[in-house]
């Protein structure tokens, strides 16, 4: 099964400047590297969606960090999953701990977004995870029994599920990241869930990523050695070294 990497650029990249240097340093990273097994996905901001496709397009796949469950209409500031398709993205990632701690979006809303991602031809990044170490696994259940209802079997191959432990991510300062057990337990419970909802054919051909503090250090560690499909980049993606840098030891 082909491994995902995907580079969450959050909302950075603040002018057309920036943008230009992250593009030259990205194709220089890329030059006589062959990713055989491996597919990196991009995930800038919508306002840069365009440019990031007809410039890095034929390098990578390119993705959006949202998308509004209505394909047009009146919904000031919204980006539906038409737009994005026509403006080359493939994936979009959806149910990030960020957007459900500052945006407070549910898992309902979360549900909509992926129905209406999957109706589009697009691929939803969902992530799930528990926010502390002291909660249980109902966590992870609950979130992908409310965010996949009435995705169909044929659809959920579609979909990419990343297992994001909210305390584990950078941004809350963790003192220890997941151990391999643990991500692969985790793996092992979505796993598990997918099977009892949609078969075991169907589960074998959902991938299943890690997101959390991944670096070039740790990237062995929790995602090859906990038999994860990929990982989810967040601050590291923003310097293509790195984020290619990963990309090479997945492919791995």
């Amino acid at each position: 099964m082909e491994k995902l990497v995907v580079g969450n650029l959050k909302m950075n990249i603040l002018s057309p400047l920036e943008r230009e240097q992250y593009f030259k340093s990205f194709k220089k990273e890329m030059v006589g590297k062959k990713l055989s097994r491996t597919e990196i996905i991009l995930c800038p901001s919508p306002i840069h969606l365009e440019s990031f496709f007809k410039v890095l397009g034929g390098k990578a796949k390119i993705g959006a960090l949202n998308a509004f469950w209505e394909r047009q209409g009146s919904f000031t500031g919204e980006v539906s999953p038409a737009m994005i398709k026509n403006f080359g993205g493939e994936y979009v990632v959806v149910g990030h701990s960020e957007r459900r701690r500052y945006l407070h979006e549910t898992d309902e809303e979360i549900n909509l977004k992926i129905i209406a991602i999957l109706k589009n031809g697009l691929r939803p990044i969902l992530c799930v995870g528990e926010s502390s170490q002291k909660e249980s696994s109902a966590i992870i259940i609950n979130q992908l029994k409310n965010c996949l209802e009435g995705v169909t079997g044929a659809k959920m191959e579609n979909v990419v599920l990343c297992y994001e432990p909210v305390w584990a991510i950078s941004s809350n300062k963790p003192d220890h990241m997941p151990t391999t057990n643990e991500v692969m337990s985790a793996r092992l419970l979505i796993k598990k869930i997918l099977v009892a909802k949609y078969g075991k054919k169907i589960t074998d051909r959902v991938k299943i990523i890690y997101g959390g503090s991944v670096d070039a250090k740790n990237v062995k560690e929790i995602c090859n050695e906990s038999g994860m499909d990929g990982a989810l980049v967040g601050r590291e993606a923003l310097v293509p070294y790195e984020l290619v840098k990963i990309a090479r030891i997945i492919n791995q």
